[in-house]
């Protein structure tokens, strides 16, 4: 899901930073579109759903069109969130975040999120296009909403470093391998979990991805 929807919003810029909000088609990202949604941003710290898949909605089983998307988080991956999104939409990254939806009864549902720029001409303004996948679909799903949700991992990644893409063997080739990995929030810390490979603030850092 995060690698087929990066495809296709990479290979739909181009050369530019991200591709305009009118060119992206959603017949041809017809299987993706439950999982999907777009965030309208008015600032890193004014961010809403614009629109939202079904699947999406229904794990969190309300309608999350007008929501904001800061809300439900703790303070330090609000605060992580609002990094992102500023990298995002001032410097055109991507951004990969691995994610624990909690419902009210201690269910833990794990995602995986990507977020790209979209541009919108004339309105001198970026949306995001993100998705947010579950990495299993447990009998609960739907039946008991997300109420928080928390970081377990992030990546920031850099499209336009494309030497390695370039020179890579084709069967290598990850669309997002993560070039960076947000050092201006890193914090000393003790031992990592195996297979971790930094820790950003209070958040692990694995290399790779999920799905």
């Amino acid at each position: 899901m995060t690698q087929t929807l990066y495809n296709y919003w990479d290979n739909l810029r181009g050369a530019r930073p991200a591709p305009n909000r009118s060119e992206v088609d959603p017949g041809e990202i017809r299987g993706l579109l439950g999982d999907t949604f777009i965030l309208e941003t008015n600032g890193p710290r004014d961010v809403r759903y614009r629109l939202a898949g079904t699947r999406l909605c229904s794990a969190h089983c309300r309608e999350l069109k007008g929501r904001n998307f800061l809300r439900g988080w703790s303070v330090k991956d609000r605060e992580a969130l609002e990094s992102l999104i500023a990298a995002i939409t001032e410097d055109a990254a991507a951004a990969v975040i691995g994610i624990n939806g909690h419902t009210e009864r201690g269910q833990v549902l794990h995602m995986e999120m990507l977020l790209v720029p979209l541009n919108v001409p004339g309105e001198g303004r970026i949306r995001i296009l993100g998705s947010c996948t579950p990495m299993e679909k447990p009998y609960w799903i739907g039946l008991h909403p997300i109420l928080n949700q928390s970081i377990s991992s992030l990546r920031l990644v850099w499209p336009d470093e494309r030497p390695y893409f370039v020179d890579a063997p084709a069967a290598t080739i990850n669309p997002i391998l993560p070039r960076f990995t947000a050092e201006g929030m890193s914090m000393p810390t003790p031992h990592l979990p195996q297979g971790a490979e930094r820790k950003v603030g209070h958040l692990t850092v694995y290399s790779g991805g999920k799905s």
